[in-house]
Formats: C-alpha cells, sequence, structure tokens
C-alpha cells in the first residue's frame, strides 16, 4: 500500500511539475523577469482602489465607501476585505503563492486534473486535459484583457464538480470537504457571472444523476450525498456572506437593478437587452472553438510584413516604420460582433468531443452534449433572438449579466470533460470492427469538414461590417489576408487531426507502448495549445512595470492634488465614464465599474453629458465661466483637466451648503428633470412621495471639518429658524447613519442623487458614518464558515487516505 502511494505521489508531483513548468513558459517575463502584462482592465481596478488600499495600509481600518468613483459609492466590489477570511490563505497556498495571473493559469491545470481523476481519467491523459482547459482561448483573451476574477472563477470550476463526482461516488467525506472548500474558493473569485454558468453546469450533472437514480432506485445514498451537497453549499456561501450579503443588497441601487425612470423600465429589473446582447456571436462562429482564424482572429489582429496589407500599405507609399507600426492592428475579422478575438477550445478537443458522441453511453454524455448546445446557444444572443429574449425575460438572475458569448465557456468545459473521459474510454477498448468503423467516422468527420474548408475557402465573402469604413484600396488587401488567415488555420488544424490519427493507429496496432503514446498525446495537446496562447500572449504583452508607467503621477496631478481639499472632485474631460486613472489620486466625478449606482447612471445620462458639451463649449470660447453647469457644480467639481492643462471651477458649490427654497415632485422622473436646470446653490428637488418636506426659513453657514472613507464631519451655525442642509455626497440608503450633536437625523434625499438634511437653528456638529450592517454581520459569518469549511476538507482528507498508512 505504502509503495503505491510512493507511486502515486511520485505520478502526481511529476504532472504538477509540468504545470508549473508550462505556467513558468507562458508567464516567463513576469515569473522570471521584471514584467507584467499590460492589462487595461486590472489598471483600472488598481485606479480605482488605490486610495482605498492606502487607507487600510495607514489607518488599519477598511474603507467600506468608495468616494474617488462617481463621486461616492459602497466599496464591495472595489477591494473590500473580511479580517476572518481563512479561505484567503487556503487561495494563496492553491496557487503556490504566485499571484494573479501567473497562480490563476496553474490553478486551472490542477483544478481540471482533479476533476479528470475523479472521472477515472489516467493521469497522462488527465495531464493532456488539463493542459488543453488550462491554455482554452477563453481564458488566454481573458487574462490579456485583464479579466483576472473571471479567469479564477473558470480556473475553479472544475475542482467544485471534481468534489461532487467524488460524494456521489463512493468517496463522501472526500468529497464533501472538497465541495465546500472549492465551491468558497470558486465564489470568492467574486465574479458572480461565472459561478451562475457553474450552476448551470452542476444542475445538468445533478438532472442526469437523478435520472440514473430513478432509474436504479438509490434514494437513500442520493439522498445522503445530496443532502451533504447542500450543506456544502451551506458553508461556501456562508465563507463568503458578507461579499454576497452586500452585493445582494447593492445590486438594487445599481444599474444591474429595476430603473426608477418610466422611459427606462423594463418588464423586469437588470440590464439593458441591448446592453447584454452587444456582443452576440453569429451562428457560425462556434467554428472558431476548432479553426480559431475561421472568421478571421480578433478585431485588431497583427499580420506579418509579408501580408497583403503589408503590400497594399507599401504600394500606397507607406514607409517600413509606418507598414511595421500599421499591421500591429489590422481588422482582420469579418463576424457579427462590434470587437472580438476567438475563444479557441483546442482542434484535439473538438475532435475528441466527436469522440466521445460516438464511443460514449448515453448516461455519460448526453448531459454534456446538452451543455455544449446550450452554451453555444446562448451565446448567439441577438442572432438567436426566440431563445436568448425567453431567457433573459425568464431564467432567474440571467438578466444580470452582459457577454453573452461569455457562456462559450460552458461548452469548452463540457468538450474537454467528454473528450478526455471518452479518449480514456477508447485507449481501454478493444480494436472490434464496430469501434473501428467509429474511428473513421470520427476522422472523416473532422478531417473531411477542414477539407471542405479548404476547397471551398475562396467562395467565402470575407465581408467584415468595418468594411464599409475602410478606403477602397485597402479593402481588397484586408480581405485577402482574411482567406489566408483561414486557410493556414485549416491547415494547421488538419495536421493536428492527422497526427492525432497516427496516434491511435500507434495505439491499436501496439506498435509502441500505450504510455509512450500517450505522452505524444501530451505534447500534440501542449503544441496545439501552447502556440495559440503565444498568439494573445506574447512577449509584446508583457511590460516593465506598466502600473508605474499608466499612474504617473502628471503636471495636472500634481497641479490639483497641491490645491485640492477633501471632497474637491475632479472631471477628466476626456471620456471621464470608462476610466479610473483620475480615482487613482482625486476624488473623481467619472470612473470605470459596471455596478455604478443606477440613479448617478441616470445622471450622466440626462444631465451631465450634455453638461460635459457645455463645459468645452465654454472652454474653446476662451471662457472660464462655469455657472452654467448646475449638476457638476452641486457635485462639488472643483477641477477639469484635458491632458496636462488643468482648469478650476470656481463656480462649484462646495461640500455643503444651506437653502430655503425646496421645489417639491412626486416621482423620480419629475426629479431629474427638475434637476438638470434648477439654480442647484439655492434650490433642492426633494421627491415628496418618498420624503416628508421640512419646514425651513433659516440661514446660516456650514463647514466640512474632517472625512475619511467612513465617516464625514461638518460643523454648521444655524440661526433664524431650521434650514435645509445639502451636501455634496451620493444619496444611499443602506448603511449610512447621520447624527446631530449625536442624535440620530433622518437623511433625505435631494437633487436625486445628493444627500440632506433638515438642521435647527443653533451651534451643530454633523456626522454621517457608513455602518452597513450587511458587512458587519457578514464579517463574523466568513470567520465562522471559513473555519468549518477547512476542518471539513482536512477530516474528509483524513479519513479518505488513512488506508495508505495502515
Amino acid at each position: 500500500m505504502k509503495s503505491t502511494l510512493k507511486q502515486n505521489i511520485l505520478t502526481h508531483g511529476l504532472i504538477i511539475l509540468g504545470f508549473l513548468v508550462i505556467t513558468v513558459l507562458v508567464h516567463y517575463p513576469s515569473i522570471l523577469g521584471d514584467q507584467q502584462i499590460d492589462q487595461h482592465d486590472i489598471l483600472q481596478s488598481q485606479g480605482g482602489n488605490n486610495q482605498l488600499k492606502m487607507h487600510r495600509d495607514g489607518t488599519g481600518e477598511e474603507a467600506l465607501w468608495n468616494p474617488y468613483m462617481f463621486g461616492g459609492m459602497p466599496a464591495y466590489l472595489t477591494g473590500v476585505q473580511y479580517s476572518g477570511d481563512l479561505l484567503k490563505y487556503a487561495y494563496r497556498v492553491y496557487l503556490l503563492g504566485m499571484g494573479h495571473p501567473e497562480g490563476i493559469l496553474f490553478a486551472s491545470f490542477v483544478s481540471f486534473y482533479i476533476l479528470l481523476l475523479c472521472f477515472k481519467v489516467r493521469p497522462l491523459i488527465a495531464a493532456a486535459g488539463a493542459i488543453a482547459f488550462g491554455l482554452n482561448g477563453f481564458n488566454m483573451i481573458g487574462i490579456m484583457a485583464g479579466h483576472n476574477a473571471k479567469i479564477a472563477a473558470v480556473a475553479i470550476m472544475p475542482l467544485v464538480l471534481a468534489g461532487i463526482h467524488l460524494t456521489f461516488s463512493g468517496k463522501r467525506w472526500l468529497g464533501f470537504g472538497l465541495t465546500a472548500l472549492s465551491l468558497g474558493l470558486q465564489i470568492k473569485t467574486n465574479h458572480p457571472q461565472i459561478t451562475y454558468y457553474l450552476v448551470i453546469i452542476v444542475l445538468a450533472y445533478g438532472i442526469n444523476l437523478l435520472i440514473q437514480t430513478l432509474k436504479h432506485k438509490d434514494f437513500k445514498a442520493f439522498g445522503i450525498n445530496a443532502s451533504l451537497m447542500i450543506l456544502a453549499a451551506v458553508l461556501a456561501v456562508g465563507a463568503n456572506y458578507g461579499k454576497l450579503a452586500t452585493t445582494l443588497e447593492y445590486s438594487k441601487y445599481t444599474i444591474r437593478g429595476k430603473s426608477e425612470l418610466k422611459a427606462d423600465q423594463q418588464a423586469s429589473s437588470g440590464l439593458d437587452k441591448e446592453y447584454a446582447f452587444r456582443y452576440s456571436n453569429g451562428i457560425a462562429e462556434p467554428l472558431f472553438l476548432f479553426v480559431p482564424n475561421i472568421f478571421g482572429g480578433s478585431s485588431q489582429q497583427e499580420l506579418s510584413t509579408k501580408s497583403e496589407v503589408a503590400e497594399a500599405l507599401r504600394s500606397a507609399g507607406y514607409n517600413r516604420t509606418q507598414i511595421a507600426q500599421q499591421i500591429k492592428a489590422i481588422p482582420t475579422y469579418w463576424g457579427d460582433q462590434p470587437l472580438t478575438a476567438p475563444y479557441y477550445a483546442g482542434t484535439l478537443t473538438v475532435v475528441l468531443f466527436i469522440l466521445g458522441i460516438l464511443v460514449l453511453p448515453k448516461r455519460h454524455k448526453v448531459w454534456l452534449i446538452s451543455l455544449v448546445v446550450l452554451g453555444i446557444m446562448m451565446s448567439w444572443g441577438k442572432n438567436f433572438e426566440a431563445f436568448n429574449n425567453f431567457l433573459f425575460d425568464y431564467l432567474p438572475g440571467y438578466n444580470k449579466f452582459r457577454s453573452v458569448t461569455f457562456t462559450i465557456i460552458i461548452s469548452i468545459f463540457a468538450m474537454n470533460l467528454m473528450g478526455f473521459v471518452a479518449l480514456e474510454k477508447l485507449v481501454r477498448s478493444d480494436w472490434s470492427p464496430e469501434l473501428k468503423k467509429k474511428i473513421y467516422l470520427l476522422f472523416g468527420i473532422g478531417g473531411g469538414f477542414l477539407l471542405v474548408l479548404l476547397v471551398f475557402s475562396s467562395a467565402l465573402g470575407y465581408r467584415g461590417a468595418i468594411d464599409s469604413q475602410l478606403p477602397e484600396w485597402f479593402i481588397d488587401a484586408v480581405r485577402s489576408d482574411r482567406k489566408s488567415l483561414l486557410i493556414k488555420d485549416a491547415l494547421r488544424a488538419l495536421m493536428f487531426v492527422v497526427a492525432f490519427a497516427v496516434l491511435i493507429w500507434a495505439i491499436f496496432k501496439k506498435r509502441v507502448k500505450t504510455s509512450q503514446v500517450m505522452l505524444g498525446l501530451v505534447f500534440l495537446v501542449f503544441v496545439d495549445s501552447f502556440s495559440l496562447t503565444k498568439r494573445f500572449l506574447g512577449s509584446d504583452r508583457f511590460a516593465k512595470e506598466p502600473s508605474k508607467a499608466f499612474f504617473q503621477m502628471t503636471e495636472a496631478d500634481r497641479v490639483i492634488a497641491s490645491q485640492a481639499y477633501y471632497g474637491e472632485r475632479v472631471l477628466n474631460l476626456q471620456n471621464p465614464w470608462n476610466e479610473n486613472r483620475t480615482s487613482y489620486y482625486h476624488e473623481s466625478i467619472g470612473g470605470y465599474h459596471g455596478a455604478k449606482i443606477r440613479r448617478y447612471q441616470d445622471l450622466i445620462d440626462y444631465c451631465l453629458q450634455s453638461e460635459l458639451q457645455t463645459a468645452f463649449q465654454t472652454l474653446q470660447s476662451q471662457s472660464m465661466d462655469f455657472s452654467n453647469l448646475p449638476v457638476l457644480n452641486m457635485l462639488n467639481t472643483k477641477f477639469m483637466y484635458a491632458g496636462a492643462q488643468v482648469f478650476p471651477n470656481q463656480y462649484a458649490n462646495g461640500n455643503a451648503w444651506l437653502v430655503n427654497e425646496i421645489i417639491a415632485v412626486n416621482s423620480p422622473d419629475e426629479e431629474i428633470a427638475q434637476v438638470c436646470s434648477i439654480d442647484s446653490k439655492n434650490q433642492a428637488v426633494i421627491d415628496q412621495s418618498k420624503f416628508d418636506l421640512p419646514q425651513v426659513s433659516g440661514k446660516g453657514s456650514i463647514k466640512l471639518e474632517e472625512k475619511t472613507p467612513n465617516k464625514i464631519r461638518y460643523t454648521t451655525n444655524v440661526n433664524e429658524g431650521s434650514v435645509l442642509g445639502v451636501f455634496s455626497e451620493i444619496y444611499y440608503p443602506a448603511g449610512w447613519v447621520a447624527t446631530i450633536d449625536g442624535n440620530e437625523a433622518q437623511i433625505l434625499r435631494a437633487n436625486y442623487v445628493l444627500r440632506a438634511l433638515e438642521i435647527p437653528a443653533g451651534n451643530h456638529e454633523i456626522i454621517f458614518e457608513f455602518k452597513p450592517q450587511a458587512y458587519f454581520i457578514g464579517n463574523s459569518a466568513v470567520t465562522i464558515f471559513s473555519t468549518l469549511i477547512c476542518l471539513s476538507f482536512m477530516i474528509g482528507l483524513f479519513i479518505d487516505t488513512r488506508k495508505y498508512f495502515k
């Protein structure tokens, strides 16, 4: 028994070491050097939470409110941490101490390797499957874009299914512990969209299992195991309760929730359908799973200096330097989407999936085929409206997510699992006439499709939506290169199909050992996947300290930082609603986030966009009179800038001000209509259907004394009756508490997005504190449940492995 344990440790250890080597090969500039991938979304994320991190490091206090984006918003989705979270240590161990994105790739390999082992696939085939899954195009493109959380969530998905499968396959306690731990980690990655797709995969597995249980009538074991899985899910949710509770609470007030404006309301809450389906695969586009450049590759493809485009540029008089620059981003994509890159699954993965259709019994393949088809159909989005509109309107939670092309990961996951389980069955089978026919059919389908594609490649149009924007002399060259890309990748795929056919022939002719053939398979899968990986993560994607370069303090930053006081906000006049660089140093009017507060988005759409244009016109007329920007002024926009130029705004309302004139309205629509045109220094709009209108007649002054993310303190001097104090702080009802001289006061909503208080006569101290109960209760729950998960996993591991030490 001990010798078997040593052999298993050696085998698995060498394979995991191989995964580490591949991780180093992909990320060597960052692991072995001083460079990192230049990831757009990661830089934006760093910009949004930099000041919060500085606050944590400087005070030890967790910043729960982020005043640096969109005037202020909860910080739950911008890096809030929970002090008692033990899973963060488990996650670091699983990633071998590597950070994102390097550790994500390693985790993807290990997770899928464990999953295939749980499905009784031999280690070498499991290693090949792990490489195919880890290096799939969805993962690589996601890492390139900076979608680290998304790919981390994908990396843990296989581990969850592995735990569930173990539980229902006789290893109940290890499966329970692994499911609780892996699901806890998966939820912790904080990408609800991928977790939602994981739920779909688990449901498909569960339905298949239930059908088998009904056939065999083994209800007792099924009931016990299902109960354990429910308990594991409860533990996983509990270990992430703080994050889930705060996110659920916040989501009601974001663009993912229901609009309060009649013009924007839909039948259900969630994202706008056009926004959610903007990126939808064309009906034929999923063929990129098999042939990556079948539709031209990405929207900005780099071509060689020998391409037709390069020759056309040369003929047009471009010099060598100009040509080298131009060919880095050619619009070779000719599919249906505005922007894209091919989510390649792997030639061998697709061939093996077809093998699974041919050789696996129904009970093992129907649920996986269903997942592949479902993932593809969902990715079609607006191009398959009848089906996807139904899902969007009636499938609970589905309308909270955008980019339906992401559902293709369901298909990639199921293809890899089914394909490599099928390969294991093939290797164990005898070479019968029936199997021989299936193998011929397999290569007839795979190779035949590629040959047809090559033969009829000249008949395809290669016409893209962007062609209308290209000059005539350029279009023919682009289309010619699109055709070349298709032919090259079709030939490449055909080469792998032929090579795989040779390996299968070698197995059944017994010319070489099966283990040697399996090593050949691992090598073939690695070459297939790694060569595609380098298309997206080549050395040119790495840069030395991209964060330092991106956030290098400019002259404009220095000028603003030297003059700005707490609460004085900054507007970047260049694309303010899609950048967080400003937030790195300043309290920004704009930002970059997928879940901004809905009312703030309304304010952008109805008021701020037009005021931004007015600001441009004012500056173009050589004027600095910003008095006609009531909404920007009520948001205390003290500085505007474009590049190195800074434009101070002396008309900003300040951190808080007192008003006596209240404009009463009866609906959000009336509220937003009034706000865009009021005299925001002297008037305030309040929805009297939601708040009791205060009676005000006094006057006085108000001053900001102290401001941190979680606490703001003012002093006031009011006489001749009470006044309405309007605060240039974003109204958020779930967590903010206001006190006047220690006595709690009702926070009113004024001017659609701001806070207001009725302040009585006299000298007072006003304090706003952000005390969201969801966070504080959640923090305690995280400590308890993460401890239980770790104990459950260790106990399950002990029960399963103790036999080796007897």
